[in-house]
C-alpha cells in the first residue's frame, strides 16, 4: 500500500471515529432530555423548559434541579469513568476480558466504602469529599494484590492469570463484605444491600462534586497516554523494542484506571460490566486506536449507565430498579459470549 492509501485509509478511519462519537453524544443528549423527565411526578416539556430558564414552581425547581439533575450527572460520570477504566485494562493487559468489575477492583473499592459507612455517618461534606479516597486506596490496595499475584518474572503479566487472580480475589472480597454486613444495623445493612446492587444513590451536587476532579484530571491523562497504550497492546517484545519502559508504563496506567473505577464506585456501588461492554462496542465500530477508543468508551459508558438508571426510575414507578441490575441483565450474557469466543 502507498503512502498515499495509508493517509487516505487514516482520513477515513478519523471520520469514521469522528461521526461515531457525534452519534453517541447525540443520544446522550437525548437520553438526557428524556431523563429529566422520568420519574414519579412528570413535568411537561413546557414546564421542564421553564423551570430550566428559572420559571419554574418551587417544587419543580427542588424536583429538577436538586433531585434529577445531580442523578443524571453522576450516572454520565460514572459511566464513563468505569467505561474508560476497562478499556485501560483491556489495552496494557491485553485482556479483552478486563474489566474492573470482574478484575475485583470495584470490589475492594467497595469494601473500603462499607468499612467507612458501618463506622462514620456520611451526611457531611467532608465526610462525601473523603469517599472517593478511601475507595482509591482500597482499589488501589486490591489492584497490588492482583497485580503481584498475576505477575511472573520472565513471563510478565498473563491475561488468562490476571482474570482468574482478580476473580479469585473479587470473591474473597465479597465473603469478607457478607461477614462485614451482617454486624450493621437495620439502617446501615439497607442502605449496603441498595449500594450493593448498583443504585446511583449519591444523587446531589455534593456528590457531583467529589467524583468530578477525579474525571477531570484522569481522563486527560489517560488520554495523554493513548499512544502508549496503543504500543503496549502489541505486545512486550514491541514495546521494548520501541523503548517503552513497560513496566512503569503499566503500574501508572493502572493506578488512573483504579482511580477512575473508585471514585464511581464510592458513589454508585456495584455497577458491573460497563468497562467490558463500552471498550468492546467502540473497538468493533471504530477500530482499536485509543485516541478514538478513550472518547468513544466514554460516551458509550455514559450512555449505558444514564439510559440503565432511566429505565429502572422509569419500569416500576414509584420504586426503582438499581441500574447495576439494568446494566448486568445487558452485560452478564455478554461477558459469557465474550468468554466462549477467547481462546
Amino acid at each position: 500500500m502507498t503512502t498515499i492509501d495509508y493517509t487516505r485509509a487514516d482520513r477515513k478511519r478519523k471520520k469514521k471515529a469522528t461521526v461515531t462519537l457525534l452519534i453517541f453524544s447525540a443520544l446522550i443528549f437525548l437520553t438526557f432530555i428524556i431523563s429529566m423527565n422520568t420519574g414519579f411526578i412528570r413535568l411537561s416539556p413546557s414546564e421542564l423548559i421553564q423551570t430550566l430558564f428559572g420559571n419554574g414552581t418551587a417544587q419543580q425547581d427542588l424536583i429538577l434541579f436538586e433531585f434529577r439533575l445531580p442523578r443524571i450527572i453522576i450516572s454520565i460520570l460514572v459511566g464513563a469513568s468505569l467505561a474508560v477504566s476497562g478499556c485501560v485494562m483491556q489495552g496494557f493487559s491485553r485482556n479483552a476480558l478486563a474489566d474492573p468489575g470482574i478484575l475485583g477492583i470495584n470490589a475492594g473499592a467497595g469494601l473500603a466504602v462499607v468499612l467507612y459507612i458501618a463506622f462514620v455517618p456520611i451526611e457531611t461534606t467532608s465526610s462525601v469529599m473523603l469517599l472517593p479516597l478511601l475507595a482509591w486506596v482500597g482499589a488501589g490496595v486490591t489492584a497490588t494484590v492482583i497485580y503481584m499475584l498475576a505477575f511472573k518474572k520472565g513471563d510478565g503479566l498473563s491475561p488468562t492469570r490476571l482474570l482468574l487472580t482478580g476473580i479469585a480475589i473479587a470473591a474473597a472480597i465479597s465473603a469478607a463484605m457478607i461477614v462485614l454486613v451482617l454486624k450493621l444495623s437495620p439502617e446501615q445493612y439497607n442502605f449496603v444491600a441498595k449500594w450493593m446492587a448498583g443504585s446511583i444513590w449519591g444523587s446531589n451536587w455534593k456528590y457531583v462534586v467529589s467524583v468530578l476532579p477525579f474525571f477531570l484530571i484522569l481522563l486527560p491523562y489517560v488520554m495523554y497516554k493513548a499512544k502508549v497504550l496503543n504500543v503496549l497492546n502489541m505486545g512486550d517484545p514491541i514495546s521494548f523494542g520501541l523503548g517503552i519502559n513497560v513496566e512503569r508504563e503499566r503500574r501508572l496506567l493502572l493506578a488512573a484506571a483504579v482511580g477512575l473505577a473508585a471514585s464511581s464506585v464510592s458513589i454508585s456501588g456495584g455497577i458491573g460490566f460497563v468497562g467490558l461492554i463500552a471498550p468492546h462496542l467502540v473497538r468493533r465500530l471504530i477500530g482499536p486506536q485509543h485516541q478514538f477508543l478513550i472518547p468513544g468508551a466514554a460516551l458509550v459508558g455514559g450512555l449505558l449507565v444514564l439510559m440503565a438508571d432511566t429505565l429502572g426510575r422509569w419500569i416500576i414507578q414509584p420504586s426503582e430498579i438499581p441500574a447495576g441490575i439494568v446494566v448486568a441483565c445487558i452485560g452478564a450474557p455478554y461477558f459469557l459470549y465474550l468468554l466462549a469466543k477467547s481462546k
